[in-house]
């Protein structure tokens, strides 16, 4: 059975997917800046709750991915029962896990706000709760989200995605501004708003899912009911995919503390090139569902051939893609310094971080993270997990106290030890590819 996707196919799925990405950063610069309007402790409190939030939320995202792959290989082989199972088990156990994780914050909201910032101000600590609690509730609606788009990109149906994106992000910012200009709501203002967002996006993506004429859709029978089966698929993937995602969370902690280590403009250039890195790893976060897809269904149709072809066909388009989007970020760079109230120091620092960063995001991360997915979707997880958590620790973080702390490079050597990660994992996974031991993995 030979998997054929078209120039036009790819197209269709590459650019929503990408559209999508820029829309939720442009929302995301969208909400600091109303909750900038909220005063220092607002911000202070919700920055502090986002870093503990982002865990949560890459537990879903690695669910939703092994589902994913388990969705895709089922499509690919034409097992579009088996396919509509996988995503109502996925849908039922990301539920039932995100609504476990919703009482657990509630319960303990306290507690686990004194054990990770106990030493914080009053206001900032306040602000802290009610963000976190008002968070937690939109826990659910975030997994039964990500749930749903997977079912969709695993079709190759990412406008589905986008355009459900655009509607609850306009929600989003509407009501930002209705809470924080209008009702003067300070942190709920900001909150509230994301939680009733995520609840239509939900939504929107549940009763989409459920529509017969799409190829792969929600039965109720799979959704409550317990295949173990099925479910053991799906987690064999998560499970590694979420230590992997952990541990990386875990270390960027330590490293926001090494960094602090450094001084005002030098912790200040870190915080304005990451927001700037972050707008240049778009391509990355583009292409990797992209790799899930059409590689998962490639396997999941034993067309070992296809996939391989594929494989180097994505990797081409990703890093042409990845040095057209970089270049055009550097070249906006200066124009958006402009925006910052910055003394030449601070500016000449930041732009060494930009140029560090995008041209190994640009050569090296499309073999280090986008590879890497295709191989995941092949059903590679456990070497992917052990190259990628390994090179976490010992390269990035091992390399980050050596380079900034023991030879005085402060922020440099952080974004150094960063692309050194990078090309360890790009080596590994090119390696792993030529190996051709993926060829032989199993999902279904």
């Amino acid at each position: 059975m030979k998997i054929t996707f078209t120039r036009k196919e790819l197209v269709a799925m590459i650019v929503p997917l990408f559209l999508e990405q820029l829309l939720v950063m442009l929302v995301g610069i969208a909400d600091t800046f109303f909750i900038s309007q909220a005063g220092e402790a607002a911000v202070a409190g919700v920055s502090l709750v986002n870093q503990f939030n982002t865990v949560f939320i890459y537990l879903f995202t690695a669910l939703a991915s092994g589902g994913a792959v388990v969705i895709s290989q089922y499509f690919g082989n034409k097992d579009k029962a088996r396919s509509s199972e996988a995503s109502g088990q996925l849908l039922m156990f990301s539920m039932i896990f995100s609504i476990m994780l919703m009482f657990l914050v509630l319960i303990g909201n306290r507690i686990i706000l004194q054990l990770l910032f106990g030493n914080v101000e009053k206001n900032v600590m306040d602000a802290c709760e009610t963000y976190l609690r008002i968070s937690a509730y939109s826990y659910p609606a975030l997994a039964c989200y990500n749930a749903g788009a997977a079912l969709f990109r695993s079709m190759g149906k990412t406008s589905v995605t986008m355009y459900t994106s655009i509607v609850v992000n306009i929600i989003n910012v509407i009501g930002n501004y209705i809470g924080i200009y209008i009702l003067h709501a300070g942190v709920a203002g900001v909150a509230y708003p994301s939680f009733i967002a995520r609840t239509v996006a939900a939504i929107i993506i549940t009763v989409l899912c459920f529509n017969q004429r799409y190829a792969i859709s929600y039965q109720m029978e799979s959704i409550f009911k317990i295949n173990r089966t099925m479910l053991n698929k799906i987690l064999r993937i998560a499970i590694p995919n979420g230590i992997e995602n952990g541990i990386f969370q875990l270390v960027k902690v330590a490293l926001s503390s090494i960094v602090a280590l450094f001084g005002t403009y030098q912790i200040a250039a870190n915080g304005i090139a990451q927001s700037i890195w972050s707008l240049a790893a778009l391509a990355g976060a583009t292409f990797g569902p992209i790799y899930i897809t059409v590689i998962g269904q490639c396997m999941g149709a034993s067309d070992v051939k296809s996939a391989s072809f594929y494989f180097k066909k994505l990797t081409q388009i990703t890093v042409l893609f990845s040095v057209a989007w970089n270049a055009i970020v550097f070249l906006l760079t200066p124009l958006m310094l402009r925006f910052y109230s910055l003394n030449s120091e601070t500016v000449a620092l930041t732009l060494m971080l930009v140029v560090i960063h995008n041209i190994f995001n640009a050569f090296a991360f499309p073999f280090s993270g986008c590879l890497g997915n295709g191989l995941r979707a092949a059903g590679d997880v456990r070497f992917t997990m052990i190259v990628s958590v390994a090179s976490t620790i010992v390269v990035r973080l091992v390399l980050s106290y050596l380079f900034g702390v023991v030879m005085k490079m402060g922020v440099i050597g952080i974004a150094w030890a960063m692309v050194c990660d990078w090309s360890v994992r790009a080596v590994l996974f090119i390696w792993r590819y030529k190996q051709g031991k993926w060829q032989t993995m199993r999902v279904i």
